[in-house]
């Protein structure tokens, strides 16, 4: 759900852009303030029903033009570095914001660690009651998720549900550096 309203805010930031409208002319068209179209266009807040077909009436479009799809198609999310979309923040001046992924996670608690894996190490396929997330921070290495083999190269992530059984093959020369974290579920 997280994602469709990010994707939400960035559809109506762009629609703005194209029609050449500042966010004063929105906000006088909507009757909603300045403030309120940034944070929403920035991420920082959800819109009401109500507020949003405001917005979206002073820049004429309809809800059938929005792309209101979350984007997962795999049991895990898998982004490769130099990948992400760069979001432009009109109240985060000199900040560069790169979003890898956005996924709603239930409440659970949060572990995180840096691990150093050996060249030559072999770990079998375990399962556990996580959300798992990796981000190789040096080196190279294989996953092993659900039986797919995932090569996983300096400075790319996976996130996945730490249900689908996860091992790991050092097979090359570098061995690897992850910085992992674990959402425990409550």
């Amino acid at each position: 759900m997280e994602d469709i309203l990010i994707n939400l805010g960035k559809q109506i930031k762009n629609v703005r852009k194209e029609k050449n409208l500042s966010l004063r002319e929105v906000a006088k068209k909507s009757g909603v303030s300045i403030g309120l179209i940034s944070k929403i266009e920035n991420y920082r807040t959800t819109p009401s029903l109500t507020v949003l077909l405001k917005i979206m009436r002073s820049l004429n479009i309809n809800l059938l033009e929005l792309n209101l799809e979350e984007s997962k198609s795999k049991q895990y999310i898998l982004i490769r570095k130099d990948t992400g979309t760069i979001e432009e923040r009109d109240d985060s001046e000199g900040l560069e914001y790169k979003l890898l992924f956005s996924n709603h996670i239930p409440e659970s608690t949060l572990r995180t660690y840096v691990i150093k894996v050996k060249k030559g190490v072999y770990r079998k396929p375990v399962a556990g009651d996580t959300y798992e997330m990796a981000y190789v921070l040096h080196g190279k290495l294989d996953y092993i998720l659900n039986k797919e083999v995932i090569t996983l190269n300096e400075g790319d992530t996976i996130f996945y549900d730490g249900l689908l059984p996860l091992g790991w093959n050092t097979k090359y020369d570098t061995g690897a550096t992850l910085l992992k974290m674990y959402l425990i579920k409550s």
